[in-house]
């Protein structure tokens, strides 16, 4: 953990707001000069407190319009291991994320799908078939928001 300040956490909630703004427009909001603002940018960068940025896309607007979070318990017959489990799991183009998770399920996986019926076809032809998967529990994805975390609260 590394120690931050502030003017850190400012930092942090403006760039996970918009990743692309620049250390002068960061700066004039922080009270900062640019420079300044650069430097502490680069420092959070170097402890990787922001380990990069990433695009968004909205699933919707390019024809996936269905997002299905499922819960997979590995089968505990033929000893598959995890990693043979994950490197399949993550060759999957629908598959978002892949989450190992403690309690009822061993993972997480966040798909995508263009309707429930290509749901159903990459279920029971990519995901049931995988290396020790075994029951698997689905929940799809009404409605999401998009919370600003512990970054987003006061310090005080």
């Amino acid at each position: 953990m590394i120690d931050l300040d502030d003017i850190d956490f400012a930092i942090l909630r403006l760039l996970s707001e918009d990743g692309t703004q620049g250390a002068g427009a960061i700066g004039r909001v922080c009270g900062l000069s640019q420079p300044a603002a650069w430097r502490r940018i680069k420092r959070l960068r170097d402890k990787r407190a922001i380990r990069g940025l990433k695009l968004r896309l909205d699933a919707n607007k390019i024809g996936f319009g269905v997002t299905v979070f499922l819960g997979v318990k590995l089968a505990l017959k033929g000893g598959v291991g995890l990693e043979d489990f994950e490197r399949a799991v993550t060759a999957i183009p629908e598959v978002q994320t892949v989450e190992h998770v403690l309690g009822l399920y061993d993972y997480r996986l966040r798909v995508v799908a263009r309707d429930l019926p290509d749901f159903e076809r990459v279920l029971r032809r990519r995901i049931m078939t995988l290396p020790g998967a075994g029951a698997v529990e689905a929940n799809v994805l009404l409605s999401e928001e998009r919370l600003s975390g512990p970054i987003g609260q006061s310090r005080s």
